[in-house]
């Protein structure tokens, strides 16, 4: 059996297990989103001996040559040394300067990093409390413009993180992880293309990033934003932007209307870029009404959040 070693530890584990589970399963807390070698929360580097990699080329050739895999990705095959990412060593320190409710189960979370980060809408960060519990969460701010670094949090269950950040204030300490990737982003050569961004609850903080730099960019196709949830907690920003863009269509949707409103989706045209963000059956369900709608698989984005804790 391959034996797994970590720091001063080290482990038996079954042929082709998962790498990202097998670390977690030992109580390593390896963060994770998506599972699908989008958002690169699960990153590690590999020291010794090679895993089996499903996805090599989700990461740069420089990065993979300093050993760096993405946990989910990777199969133990053999004898496996790994160096997991260390938030007092590695960690760029923020401080809670903003930590508030925009519906009783979204909390805004607001960080001053402690240096300059330079990041663009609709990335991931990992967030590591003081306690040592991580999360990777996607960026709800703008880069330039927002002084702070914005966080939509779903509190609806109880967590481990989740449990910490309800307890936040102004003041208290964080230290954030590498900056990530992910699949939403404004390109300026879009400009004159319909865009479509299209949310289930807190998915809805990444595409608020990405639809200011849409907006800041002066886009000039038809935006059309759709929000699916119990509670609409940006409908007053929302609509604001709306009436000072006459290209901006903001569509809330609540839950149990959903599937009416797939049913009536239509793509008119094929230059349509779609990003699409939520829950796994969320993210689905749009996935697949917009395929059947005709819009081509290279024009939509999405990213999937997790339910974990």
């Amino acid at each position: 059996m391959p034996e797994l070693r970590v720091g001063d530890r080290q482990w038996s584990v079954a042929p082709a297990v998962n790498l990202l589970d097998a670390l977690n399963r030992a109580g390593l807390s390896v963060p994770y989103s998506c599972r699908a070698g989008s958002c690169h929360a699960c990153l590690v580097r590999c020291i010794s001996g090679e895993p089996q990699d499903a996805l090599p080329q989700a990461l740069e050739a420089s990065k993979r040559e300093q050993g760096w895999r993405l946990a989910c990705q990777c199969q133990v095959v053999g004898d496996l040394g790994v160096e997991l990412f260390d938030p007092a060593r590695d960690g760029l320190p923020a401080t809670v300067v903003g930590c508030d409710w925009l519906d009783p189960s979204v909390l805004r979370l607001r960080l001053e990093p402690e240096g300059a980060l330079r990041y663009r809408a609709g990335q991931h960060l990992v967030l590591w409390t003081a306690s040592g519990v991580a999360r990777p969460y996607s960026l709800a701010s703008l880069p330039g413009e927002d002084p702070f670094l914005e966080f939509h949090l779903d509190c609806r269950q109880p967590g481990a993180f989740i449990d910490v950040a309800r307890a936040l204030k102004p003041g208290d300490a964080m230290r954030l992880g590498e900056l990530r990737g992910g699949a939403l982003h404004y390109d300026p050569d879009w400009q004159e293309r319909p865009l479509w961004l299209l949310a289930a609850g807190t998915g809805l903080g990444p595409l608020w990033g990405v639809l200011r730099e849409a907006l800041r960019q002066q886009h000039q196709g038809p935006i059309r934003v759709m929000h699916v949830a119990r509670e609409h907690y940006l409908a007053a920003e929302l609509q604001a932007l709306a009436s000072a863009h006459p290209q901006l269509q903001i569509e809330l949707i609540d839950a149990d209307a959903f599937q009416a409103a797939l049913g009536a989706m239509r793509v008119t045209s094929r230059q349509t870029i779609a990003q699409v963000c939520g829950g796994p059956a969320s993210v689905e369900s749009f996935s697949k009404r917009l395929y059947i709608a005709g819009l081509p698989r290279s024009q939509l984005l999405a990213d999937v959040f997790l339910e974990k804790s």
